[in-house]
């Protein structure tokens, strides 16, 4: 390294103090917060010892993986992992962009701003609270679904909608669909802003209606966002989700049909104190999602689109 250009570089470095103070706390909350915790991934090739930590832990090699392997859940688990997923995927991921490309259409503001709201408004509501709401909507004893559907004599008692595992994958969906379409729809609506109007005017002028300045403008301009959201959602296709599923599946009935990966750590590895065969099914988790997204970002550059 020339020692001349030093000085230019700490010069340079100076002179953006203002940058740096925003950038290096998030640098270092990920650093410590992200990359530090990965020593601990060493878990899973040892039979942790709680008193003796990790380095007096014995080490068993891949034993926690082939237990994981031949488990009587693996395969019970794999499939409500990758359904779910693929459920959500198919039906959560275009909402958010059919959401935005209705309220680009909407020309009162009043009415947009509304609408924009109130699908918003669950997004900031914790899986906690929603889930509350979602055992009253369904409850048995003066649910709102059970006393309308008895109202219109659709049935002839309550349905225990939750203890049903015939229901609980659409129920889980709908539910992440309506708590996270608002906000999913923020990232589209600002490409669609970006859009250069004269396109819109010129199609219009040429006779386009607004469903072909849609299909020819709209979506065109923002496929490039949608093709990014796509690489990271297969990506994440393992991550079925925690917290909603740990939520709406209390009754141990709907196990076969709710049990994923993230909850099958927590209740094996977590409550259990399993620790390093917890470690073990994370990582294989992880090493999974990390070829999915080299795959998807190798595809996608076919479109001249990729994370790198």
């Amino acid at each position: 390294m020339n020692t001349a250009e030093k000085p230019s570089r700490w010069k340079k470095f100076t002179s953006q103090l203002d940058l740096q103070s925003m950038v290096w706390p998030g640098i270092i909350f990920v650093f410590i917060f992200s990359y530090i915790p990965m020593y601990g991934v060493v878990m899973a090739f040892q039979q942790y010892d709680i008193f003796g930590g990790i380095m007096k832990s014995p080490w068993v090699g891949f034993m926690h993986f082939r237990m994981f392997f031949e488990a009587p859940e693996f395969w019970n688990v794999m499939r409500n992992t990758i359904v779910i997923s693929l459920l959500k995927l198919i039906i959560s991921f275009p909402a958010p962009i059919l959401l935005a490309l209705m309220l680009n259409e909407i020309g009162n503001m009043g009415f947009k701003r509304i609408i924009q709201t109130v699908s918003y408004l669950p997004y900031f509501l914790s899986w906690v609270i929603v889930s509350g709401f979602v055992f009253s909507l369904l409850s048995v004893d003066n649910g709102t679904v059970n006393y309308v559907l008895e109202r219109f004599n659709l049935v002839g008692e309550p349905v225990n909608f939750l203890a049903l595992p015939k229901y609980f994958w659409s129920i889980l969906v709908s539910v992440n669909v309506w708590k996270e379409v608002g906000f999913g729809s923020i990232v589209y609506l600002a490409a669609i802003a970006g859009i250069d109007p004269t396109l819109y005017e010129a199609a219009s002028i040429d006779g386009a209606s607004r469903f072909k300045q849609i299909h020819l403008i709209t979506l065109p301009s923002i496929t490039p966002i949608i093709i990014i959201f796509m690489i990271l959602a297969i990506g994440s296709l393992l991550s079925a989700g925690f917290e909603d599923i740990l939520l709406l599946a209390t009754n141990p009935i709907l196990r076969p049909y709710s049990d994923v990966i993230d909850t099958y750590v927590y209740r094996v590895g977590i409550l259990n104190a399993r620790f390093s065969y917890a470690t073990a099914v994370g990582l294989f988790k992880a090493v999974i999602s990390v070829i999915l997204l080299v795959m998807a970002n190798k595809i996608a550059r076919r479109a001249d689109v990729s994370l790198w």
